[in-house]
């Protein structure tokens, strides 16, 4: 039997059986779509938001750490699960796309659970004591590697890092596509998959997301 994954329709299909998002999230995505097109491919979307959302409610993180805000959607969607008490911090470097996100998280019930700090995120990462329960990664695919390690030694014991785009539309799988992401990809799914200290595993979810934990 052929794959489902790979059916056309079948991503928008799960996407309209998932429960339903927020008012909030569906206002950030559109006014995204409209005032940024050309980067509207970066959006977290429903299916995904609300696979994070579930993350976030079986995991009950006491921290959250995202990599690339973006225009929030991600992060929002995150915050919609965190337990009382519970916080999320999200790393981003454009002043564009924070001065967008700030204005959402600011609109937002979760306004005081979402810390925005912007700067490069190795170096705000740094600062960052843990134990980090989630890390979600969906900024420069250049990076993975040092987000990867430097997140690493944060991590809870129970705690996961989901990294985004990890089947990178496909083109790791083209031995011909020598651009500089797909290789950073490649050479990630390649690392993790023989990384000792962890155990992990690539899902079909929209563009890839990979769940990474500490062996025991």
């Amino acid at each position: 039997m052929d794959n489902a994954t790979f059916q056309p329709g079948i991503e928008e299909y799960a996407t309209a059986h998932c429960s339903a998002e927020p008012d909030q999230l569906r206002m950030v995505e559109e006014e995204t779509r409209r005032t940024m097109p050309e980067r509207q491919s970066m959006l977290t979307g429903k299916l995904e938001g609300r696979f994070l959302k579930m993350l976030v409610a079986m995991l009950r993180p006491r921290l959250v750490v995202e990599i690339g805000t973006f225009t929030g959607y991600s992060a929002l969607a995150m915050a919609e699960a965190l337990p009382p008490g519970g916080r999320l911090i999200t790393l981003e470097i454009s002043k564009r796309h924070g001065a967008i996100a700030g204005g959402n998280f600011a609109a937002s019930p979760y306004r005081d659970v979402i810390d925005l700090r912007m700067g490069p995120a190795l170096e705000s990462l740094g600062r960052i004591e843990g134990p980090v329960d989630l890390a979600f990664v969906d900024a420069d695919k250049t990076n993975y590697e040092n987000y990867y390690e430097a997140l690493l030694p944060k991590l809870s014991p129970a705690g996961i890092i989901a990294v985004d785009n990890t089947l990178w539309y496909g083109r790791p799988l083209d031995p011909s596509d020598e651009s500089e992401d797909t290789v950073a990809v490649r050479r990630f799914n390649d690392k993790l998959a023989n990384d000792e200290r962890v155990e992990c595993v690539l899902l079909t979810v929209r563009d890839g997301v990979t769940l990474i934990r500490k062996r025991a």
